[in-house]
This record gives structure tokens, C-alpha cells and sequence, in this order.
């Protein structure tokens, strides 16, 4: 056996029927359910964190024919930053880390397929970030950060560029 292609991806966890959902919907996603597709993989992502950054690749590629498939994965992935964005999530830095991440990445997109579940969103994040729930220094500074990102129109102003990654870049 030769080594696998950029190409494949680590799935062999899925039983044989959903492998081969997988393949398939990274071949031809207009083939498949792709809400099912999008559960299979958030479900597997939720019970483990190690599959999450394949399932992340898994789903970037699926996205890449068109942005229909990214209609399926809207709200799997709305479920997986509500997950993040819970207290008990929001008192782990990586966890935050993840959320503000994930967020900086697709929450423009996300809010324009869905808007009121970002507002949602950004409820929970500010709760968390305003009521005392044992947030370390760099978790309030990383959900104010992001906080003011979105208000900004997702772009962040040279203000907040200095503020918040000025120590970063000294």
C-alpha cells in the first residue's frame, strides 16, 4: 500500500454505509443528502475532538463545488459554535480559542444564511463573557475580540488590530 493521497481522508471510524456517504459526497456532493452528511460529521466531531480538524478539511472541500452544500452545513455547524459557546466550554481556553477561530472564519457567511441564530450566538457569547464563570484573562480578551469583530461588519478596525494583537507583534 502506498501512502494516502492528499485526497483521502481519515474515515475508516464510519462503518462501511457511511464511508461510503462520505466518498461520495466528497466526489459528487450533489449526489448526496447533504444535511446527513453534515449531522454524520458534526456527531462524529462532538464525540471526537481529534476527528474534528479532519471533519473541518472534510467539509471545506465538500463546500468547494458551490456554495449550495454550505446551505446543509449551516446548521450542524451553528450546533457545534452554540456546543462551543456554552459555559462550561467557554472556561476552557482552547475551547474558546476554537469558537473564535471557527468564527473569524465562516461567521460572515454563517450570519447571512442565518442571522438570527448568530444573534443567538452572540448572546451566549456575551453572556459568557459578562457574567463571572471563571473566563481566564485570555478567554474575555479573545470573546471581547470577537464581540467587536462582528460589530465591526466581520473586519477588525486598526484600533482593534493594535489593541488586541499589539503584545503579539512586539
Amino acid at each position: 500500500m502506498g501512502e494516502p493521497s492528499r485526497e483521502e481522508y481519515k474515515i475508516q471510524s464510519f462503518d462501511a454505509e457511511t464511508q461510503q456517504l462520505l466518498k461520495t459526497a466528497l466526489k459528487d456532493p450533489g449526489a448526496v443528502d447533504l444535511e446527513k452528511v453534515a449531522n454524520v460529521i458534526v456527531d462524529h466531531s462532538l464525540q471526537d475532538c481529534v476527528f474534528s480538524k479532519e471533519a473541518g478539511r472534510m467539509c471545506y472541500a465538500i463546500i468547494q463545488v458551490n456554495n449550495m452544500p454550505m446551505m446543509a452545513l449551516v446548521n450542524p455547524v451553528y450546533d457545534c459554535l452554540f456546543r462551543l459557546a456554552q459555559p462550561d466550554s467557554l472556561s476552557k481556553e482552547e475551547e474558546v480559542d476554537c469558537l473564535v477561530l471557527q468564527l473569524h472564519r465562516v461567521g460572515e457567511q454563517l450570519e447571512k444564511m442565518n442571522g438570527q441564530r448568530m444573534d443567538e450566538l452572540f448572546v451566549l457569547i456575551r453572556d459568557g463573557f459578562l457574567l463571572p464563570t471563571g473566563l481566564s484573562s485570555l478567554a474575555q480578551l479573545l470573546l471581547l475580540e470577537i464581540i467587536e469583530f462582528r460589530a465591526a461588519g466581520w473586519k477588525t478596525t486598526p484600533a482593534a488590530h493594535k489593541y488586541y494583537y499589539s503584545e503579539v507583534s512586539d
